[in-house]
Order: structure tokens, then C-alpha cells, then sequence
């Protein structure tokens, strides 16, 4: 699979929100609306627009509250239910690998969004998706262009794409909480509380993490005072300027 949209996705918005509190005593953070949409919905509109056909949305935090606001997805969304036991980024994707299959899928952060460039940006991810090459590969947001960011890169990639972490933190670029990844790096793996980071980690040890950078605007909304910012930057970006 070269070039096209994933046939699936997953989106990870089961976490608790604290730094959102006290907005997420009362309910989910991907519900917090930004321009009038809520979060999750923001990123369910990217998946479907770019052609996906099943997304996965793990819950936990008011679970109940999360599958009532997603019923009005339909066929598009299934429930990975982690009430039981928050399972962390990873291991929330390995409890939902049975419904995200054996290719290559997408993921996206409920806690952020972006405003897209010229193209889509889930077009343009995929479109340098190279299995062969890549075990997992990052939209990445030049610093300039997040918005709610605190200021401070995670990767720097080389003319290939190739990433490390950003060991000058005032350079580089971010991840902006979507990716690409094929489902054979988690093989072996049980479905217990771990982190993403674990795997990117080891793709960067085996020259597999690539990333491509945005052309749009990145989003991401932590806390109550990151709201007022994202709204008016977001507003100024859809009026055009």
C-alpha cells in the first residue's frame, strides 16, 4: 500500500483530560468544542473527507457520554470500550487491532485538529506512506504553525524524512497527533497499559520513523485557556487571513 488512505483508522480518546479540569470533571475533553464542532467530530470529518471507511474510538472518561455523542456516526465508528482499564496509546491500539485488521491504518489524537493547507493533509500523509520503508510515519507541524503548543520540538528529519528526537528542543518539529502505522510492530503484544512513544523509539533505532511535514495549521487543546486561543486563531484562518 503506496499512496492511498487507509481503509481504516483509530482514534485514541479514551484519556481523563486533568490539565483540562475543570471542563473534564463534567465530561470527556474530545467533546470540548472548538468553532462550534466538538474535537472528536473534527476528526471523524478528516477520516471520512480523506476516504476512510471504519474508524475505532477507544472511550473510558464519561464512556457513556462519548458512545451517546457517537451513535450519530453510525456504521463509521466502533466502540473500543476501555472502561475496565485505561490502557494508555499503545495499548488502546492493541485492543482494537482486531477491528483495524492486518494493514496499514491511521490514528488521530481527539485533543487536537488541524486547518488544512492547498491539499488535505491525511491525502498527503498517505500519498508518502512507503511500507517498505516506514514502520510508522508522523504528520508533523512546523513550531510556527501549532497553535496551543508549548513551544518545544520533538523530532528533526533529515532530507529523506528520516526522524530522531529533537535533542535542540528550540528547532524541529512537532508531532501533530496523526500518523500512519503498520500493525506488524505491535505483533506479540498484549493489550496491557503502555505508550506509543515505546514504538516510535524503536523505529527510530531501526531507520523506520519517517514523518511528513504540514502545510496547514496544528491545534491542540490541553487546557481551558488553550479554547479562547484555538477559537479566535481558527476563525481568522476561515475568514482567510
Amino acid at each position: 500500500m503506496t499512496g492511498h488512505v487507509p481503509a481504516r483508522a483509530i482514534v485514541l480518546a479514551a484519556g481523563l483530560g486533568t490539565r483540562m479540569r475543570p471542563i473534564t470533571d463534567s465530561m470527556p475533553k474530545p467533546l470540548v468544542k472548538i468553532g462550534g464542532r466538538a474535537m472528536i467530530d473534527r476528526a471523524l470529518d478528516a477520516l471520512k473527507a480523506a476516504g476512510v471507511e471504519r474508524t475505532v474510538v477507544n472511550v473510558h472518561h464519561f464512556a457513556d457520554m462519548m458512545i451517546g455523542h457517537l451513535a450519530q456516526w453510525g456504521d463509521f465508528v466502533t466502540v473500543s470500550d476501555e472502561r475496565d482499564r485505561l490502557l494508555d496509546s499503545a495499548g488502546g491500539i492493541v485492543k482494537a487491532l482486531p477491528e483495524l485488521g492486518t494493514e496499514p491504518f491511521l490514528l488521530l489524537n481527539a485533543d487536537s485538529f488541524w486547518f488544512d493547507g492547498p491539499e488535505p493533509e491525511l491525502e498527503r500523509l498517505a500519498l508518502a506512506w512507503d511500507g517498505a520503508e516506514m514502520d510508522i510515519l508522523l504528520m508533523l507541524s512546523p513550531l510556527e504553525s501549532a497553535t496551543g503548543h508549548n513551544g518545544k520540538s520533538d523530532f528533526t528529519l533529515d532530507d529523506a524524512g528520516r526522524l530522531v528526537r529533537a535533542t535542540d528542543r528550540s528547532t524541529g518539529v512537532v508531532y501533530a497527533g496523526a500518523l500512519i502505522l503498520h500493525p506488524r510492530i505491535f505483533a506479540g503484544v498484549e493489550a496491557e497499559p503502555h505508550s506509543l512513544n515505546l514504538y516510535f523509539d524503536r523505529a527510530i533505532a531501526a531507520g523506520r520513523l519517517f514523518g511528513v511535514e504540514m502545510k496547514g495549521h496544528w491545534f491542540t487543546v490541553g487546557t481551558p485557556q488553550a479554547i479562547d486561543e484555538a477559537e479566535i486563531v481558527l476563525s481568522r484562518l476561515e475568514a482567510g487571513n
